[in-house]
This record gives structure tokens, C-alpha cells and sequence, in this order.
């Protein structure tokens, strides 16, 4: 994002420490940058943090509208059908449809016309893998409602698109797809291109759905997997 000149607002969970130094480290390459705390899966803090960062924007620009939403907050849920509970059910609910829907729709009213929102899905949206009945689930709905927010905020020029990402070595699920040696060698086993996902991979395509390049993509959705489970 950075590297198409675009100022950043970040969010963090817990971790402000490392938040801060996403933040320095953008400055240093000459954007502007900030993070917010947000719980993704409390509503209820929504109102909230739309204000801090408005005010934000307000203090910074002299507006308090942005261009670009970008949905991309998760937690990992492993647990066959069988076993998950309905708190698990819920926890994954919360943070990865219900706050997407309920956060965008208090977003709204700041995000200028001919904007973009981008919603992170999954690989697990197309195939199955055993343990991931909730997870995948909750990413095929973000999918269906990023067709719905393309036809309905057309007129307003937004485009709303999905990044799917195959599995990806980040912090996400504990690692385990970076630091354990045998579940990336079988993700490079089933991935045409060879190797497991870097962060790289999909920060390149979400920046690129910023641009003026992309701006007639439109209600797709884009897996980012290297031809994993082709």
C-alpha cells in the first residue's frame, strides 16, 4: 500500500507494540500512517472507533472521509463439525461476518464515492479441508455479501471485491503453517506453484484493487494461492 502512495490507518487487537512499529516503519518510507484499537468481533465498539478515526482524518486532511476498507481481521478455528461449540461457532462468527457487515455499514456513511472495500475470504471457501467447517463457512458468506455491497453501493462508484488467500506462513493459527516443517511441505505438495504463501503474495493484490488499474473489477472474487488444491 505504501508503495502506491497511499496513507495507511491500521488496527491492532492487543498487540499495540508492534502496531506502532508497522507505523514507524511506513513513516520512514514517507506516508502517513496510524493505529486504532479495535475489537472486530464488538459491535458494540464500532461507533467508537469510526469517531476516533474520523477525527483523525479530520485533524490530518481537514476531512474525515477515506478511500479504501479493507475487511482483513481473522482468528483461526480448528475443530471437526462435530466438536465445535457454539462459543467457538460464535467467536469466529462475530469477527469474521458479523463485524465485516457491521463495521462496513458504519464506514459507509465516510467512504467517498468511487471507492473500494476489500474482503478478506479463503482457499476453504472453495475447498474442504476436515477441521474447518466454521471457518469456511463464515468466508463463504463474506463472498456472497461482497456481491451484494457491489450491486448495492454501484451507485455510488464503490467496488467491493474479495482476496482470497491459499495458506499463507504468517502468525496466523499459532504459525503453524510457517513453523511447522511438515504441514508446509504438504501445502507445497498440493500448490502448482511449489511453495506455501508469504505476506507479499497478497499485500500485492489488495494494493493493486486500490488502484486505478482495478477500478472496473467489480463484485469478484480473487484467490491468491499459487493453484493450491487445483
Amino acid at each position: 500500500m505504501q508503495k502506491k502512495g497511499i496513507d495507511i490507518i491500521l488496527t491492532y487487537n492487543s498487540n499495540q507494540e508492534e502496531a506502532d512499529h508497522v507505523v514507524a516503519t511506513i513513516q520512514s518510507l514517507g506516508q502517513h500512517a496510524a493505529a486504532f484499537q479495535l475489537d472486530a468481533g464488538n459491535v458494540q465498539s464500532f461507533n467508537g472507533f469510526i469517531e476516533r478515526v474520523t477525527q483523525h482524518l479530520l485533524q490530518q486532511t481537514g476531512k474525515s472521509n477515506f478511500d479504501f476498507l479493507i475487511n482483513n481481521a481473522g482468528t483461526a478455528l480448528y475443530a471437526p463439525f462435530i466438536e465445535t461449540t457454539e462459543e467457538q461457532f460464535d467467536t469466529v462468527y462475530n469477527i469474521h461476518y458479523k463485524g465485516v457487515f457491521f463495521l462496513t455499514q458504519k464506514a459507509l456513511p465516510y467512504l467517498n464515492d468511487g471507492g473500494r472495500i476489500i474482503n478478506i475470504s479463503s482457499g476453504l471457501a472453495r475447498f474442504a479441508f476436515p477441521g474447518s467447517s466454521a471457518y469456511g463457512s463464515m468466508k463463504g458468506a463474506i463472498e456472497v455479501l461482497t456481491r451484494y455491497l457491489a450491486k448495492e453501493l454501484g451507485p455510488r462508484g464503490i467496488a467491493a471485491n474479495v482476496v482470497a488467500p491459499g495458506a499463507i506462513e504468517t502468525d496466523f493459527g499459532g504459525g503453524h503453517v510457517r513453523d511447522n516443517k511438515e504441514t508446509n511441505a504438504h501445502i507445497a505438495a498440493v500448490t502448482a506453484l511449489g511453495r506455501a504463501g508469504v505476506p507479499d503474495d497478497i499485500g500485492g493484490v489488495v494494493a493493486f484493487l486500490c488502484t486505478e488499474d482495478a477500478r472496473w473489477i467489480n463484485g469478484q472474487r480473487i484467490e491468491v494461492s499459487g493453484g493450491m488444491n487445483l
